[in-house]
């Protein structure tokens, strides 16, 4: 179960990490009688990431300011949600942003420290400067330190951000959570540090055990990993399952993670793609994302996203370090079996007077990120599949089929 910012940012603070003095905001009449000092930041509160890119982030320096912003935060969807509820907080001098995490790492089945002197939206363009430390024994002091130096972290701040990371384990062990994440950390001037994002994954199946946890979230929107797991016909077509973007899109897109979904739709658009429908099949840090589910979630996705005739091509986009790309292409070749079969049937059925439309798979475009690239390469040489290196080329390449293919009709 994934927390709002501001549930666990309530974490945060009881766990003693600094974070700066906020309020919820329901409605847009709240801001009347904000107690917060202006300027202030309005946050949209939603499970999806990169809320900053499509506006879901506001300053506002008065009154008047602050409750057109947050009419405009509750009328914006972010990859198909709408905020229930918005976060008010004290505006903050930044200097430096870090990045920091503690993650149950399930390959090695041992808890991970992660950190990045590139924190905030530049995270994911250095994703190959982020540092990280195995906790493979009882955690100390050391192990925190350790990451600071591998950061390169000097003088007082070493002290000062390993405390946090120090209290970031606590909370992700007493708990029993799958990730903590501080995604920013503020460092003011002075050097000051605060947590200015946040983010809690539990674990469903510890729940029971932590009762205040549950009650944080009763009323969560359904999953869309567990909507996969019970994916049928019927509900293929549900909302919580697969969100539509453009009637007129041909392109499908599915990818795993909620940052990789948004950069790969904002490539497709950017590339002159118009993206009919998108699904995120769950990162690797979602506790059940084990290697058979995560084939079984890629082989429903595949097949709810298909359910739309108006797509044309489905881009899958996938990185992944607990499962091979062999694994990922057993499952798209499972898929296209079955697609197979399906088309056949129809087609026999069509040269019986049964059907009058000719049925037609989807093109896909595969990019891989993983172990075992060369073997999942070799196992979907003998399908439509067409696999690439290059996320940009791949891109470029779904959006050439759509060109060269007429819409159905």
């Amino acid at each position: 179960m994934d927390l709002l910012e501001y549930q666990a940012k309530e974490l945060f603070r009881e766990m003693g990490i600094p974070v700066l003095p906020s309020q919820r905001i329901d409605r847009p009449r709240d801001l009347k009688g904000l107690e917060l000092p202006y300027p202030i930041v309005l946050k949209s509160q939603v499970y999806m990431g990169g809320r900053g890119r499509v506006g879901g982030v506001r300053f506002a320096e008065n009154t008047i300011d602050a409750v057109a912003a947050a009419q405009t935060i509750f009328n914006l969807p972010i990859m198909g949600e709408y905020p229930k509820v918005l976060l008010a907080e004290a505006k903050y001098d930044v200097q430096q942003e870090l990045y920091l995490a503690v993650a149950l790492n399930r390959s090695i089945r041992r808890p991970v420290l992660l950190g990045s002197l590139k924190g905030g939206i530049d995270v994911r363009a250095a994703i190959d400067e982020m540092k990280y430390v195995v906790v493979d024994q009882e955690f100390s002091p050391f192990f925190a330190r350790r990451l600071m130096l591998k950061m390169g972290l000097q003088g007082a701040l070493i002290n000062s951000v390993s405390a946090i990371v120090e209290k970031m384990y606590r909370l992700f062990l007493d708990n029993d959570l799958d990730l903590v994440e501080i995604n920013p950390l503020g460092v003011s001037p002075t050097g000051e540090v605060m947590a200015l994002d946040g983010k809690v994954t539990v674990n469903d199946d510890a729940l029971a055990r932590h009762p205040a946890l549950a009650a944080l979230n009763p009323k969560a929107p359904a999953d869309p990993l567990h909507a996969l797991d019970k994916l049928t016909p019927q509900t293929a077509r549900s909302p919580e399952v697969v969100s539509t973007l453009n009637s007129d899109g041909q392109i499908g897109i599915l990818c795993n993670g909620a940052g990789l979904t948004m950069a790969t739709m904002d490539l497709v658009c950017q590339s002159g793609g118009k993206p009919a429908n998108f699904l995120d099949i769950g990162s690797e840090t979602h506790y059940s994302c084990m290697p058979d589910i995560l084939g079984e979630r890629l082989e429903n996705g595949l097949e709810a996203i298909a359910q739309n005739k108006q797509v044309r091509v489905v881009l899958i986009n996938l990185v992944s370090g607990t499962v091979s790309c062999e694994q990922i292409a057993d499952a798209i070749v499972r898929f296209l079996q079955h697609q197979s079969r399906k088309v056949r049937s129809i087609s026999e059925a069509r040269e019986d007077g049964l059907v009058s439309r000719v049925a037609r798979n989807p093109q896909l475009v595969v990019r891989l990120v993983g172990s075992h690239l060369a073997e999942a390469k070799e196992r979907l040489s003998t399908t439509q599949a067409l696999i690439i290196d290059d996320l940009e080329i791949a891109v470029s390449q779904a959006v050439s089929f759509t060109k060269q293919t007429k819409k159905p009709t």
